[in-house]
């Protein structure tokens, strides 16, 4: 397998083609399907969806039950009101990538009780910028953010097992665990600990199989992986890891898979980006599916995986408030979806 086939980067979307109701086995349709409208758009000029360019990554839902969305090439997290849709800058100022693609740097947010964390990726020395630090940030209370957990710095001290060809990583998503935090690298495989005072540490290495979102429920992490390249909806599944035990296969069968998620009644949400369609050469890796084909699918018994809303373009991140479910996209939109 060539080493750059461990490399996946996020995406999200522009328009809803399609949706369709669905239910978990054992459970009553809903008597109308999902209803699915555009909430918010932030893409800013930067943003070139065609060329792999994006603004929107990751998301988490705040103590004060609004949305939070990460904005890489601005620099920024959004606060977005889940009702009216209304944007306003949480935090700025956070580092930003200087060459490449306006992909990374603030890759995911989430909160540990009232304060936030923000998720940097893509940043640093190896590109170029020897003062950033690629890694976890504590936003304080005046605004700004400060390092915490220099992930970028200890990718390099400790390399993977697996091939790679970025020495930092690629740093992809984060939730609260524990004292800490977990964080999946897609590019070095593998699960990372950090604790509140920023010890790093590698909970789970993986072979060639692309961690992406993650969920945690209880003592348990709940890890999306996309497969490498071409990224076949064989390879994308839902694993449950623990501190001890082997990870075990929840449910399979996702194009992709950028995300997971628990939603309403406990039930248990896979994200799929879609149809990877791309040549498999060096200068594809790396780059979302193709437009229009990503996918909300529920996880049914004995690891099935149902369609409640298909024709997404290119979703990267997925929250739930009560029944409903917001879908960031590549294209840094935000979708509001009804009735899931």
């Amino acid at each position: 397998m060539d080493s750059r086939r461990a490399l996946t980067v996020v995406g999200t979307v522009a328009a809803v083609i399609a949706a369709g109701p669905a239910a978990s086995a054992g459970a009553a349709k809903p008597t109308h399907p999902p209803q699915v409208r555009e909430l918010a758009t932030f893409a800013a000029p930067t943003c070139d969806a065609d060329t792999g360019g994006g603004c929107g990554q990751g998301s988490t839902v705040g103590p004060d039950e609004a949305l939070y969305v990460t904005d890489g090439p601005s620099g920024r997290v959004l606060r977005i009101d889940p009702r009216t849709g209304a944007i306003s800058t949480f935090v700025s100022g956070l580092p930003r990538k200087n060459v490449g693609p306006p992909i990374g740097a603030a890759t995911d947010v989430v909160f540990a009780g009232r304060t936030a964390y923000v998720l940097v990726s893509l940043v640093g020395p190896v590109f170029g910028q020897p003062d950033v630090v690629g890694g976890l940030y504590r936003v304080k209370r005046d605004g700004t953010a400060t390092p915490v957990a220099d992930l970028g710095a200890f990718s390099i001290a400790h390399p993977p097992a697996t091939p790679f060809f970025l020495p930092s990583g690629v740093q992809y998503a984060v939730e609260r665990y524990r004292d800490g935090f977990v964080v999946t690298d897609g590019h070095h495989n593998r699960v990372l600990r950090v604790t509140d005072r920023g010890r790093i540490s590698v909970m789970r290495p993986f072979g060639n199989i692309v961690p992406t979102g993650l969920e945690v429920r209880g003592g348990a992490v709940y890890m999306a992986r996309a497969g490498a390249i071409p990224h076949d909806a064989s390879e994308g599944r839902i694993l449950r890891i623990t501190p001890w035990w082997a990870a075990r296969e929840v449910a399979s069968g996702a194009a992709l898979a950028v995300d997971v998620e628990f939603g309403h009644g406990g039930r248990l949400y896979a994200l799929s980006q879609g149809d990877w369609n791309l040549p498999e050469i060096p200068d594809n890796e790396g780059k979302p599916a193709s437009a229009n084909t990503g996918a909300l699918l529920e996880v049914g018994h004995h690891g099935t995986m149902r369609p409640v809303v298909t024709g997404l373009d290119r979703p990267t991140s997925v929250e739930f408030i009560g029944r409903t479910a917001f879908v960031v996209t590549y294209t840094g939109k935000v979708l509001r979806i009804d009735g899931v």
